[in-house]
């Protein structure tokens, strides 16, 4: 038991990936919230999934590494 939580511990600070998808992901999310949200074509954009896309698409081009989307 008391290794479990030592080992919980451990990851409980934020790495910079999580600190830049945290920022980016919460900034596009108001965004959208708020209607100002555009894809890069310069449409609005609808969709919550869609918001999230670019969100961590941002983050990726910010250095973020984030696993490629599963492509089928």
């Amino acid at each position: 038991m008391a290794r479990a939580r030592r080992s919980r511990r451990r990851h409980a600070t934020p790495t910079r990936t999580d600190r830049i998808v945290e920022r980016k992901m919460k900034t596009v999310i108001g965004e959208f919230k708020r209607g100002r949200l555009r894809s890069r074509s310069g449409a609005r954009v609808r969709s919550p999934k869609q918001a999230v896309a670019i969100g961590l698409s941002e983050a990726r081009r910010a250095g973020a590494r984030i696993p490629k989307r599963p492509r089928s």
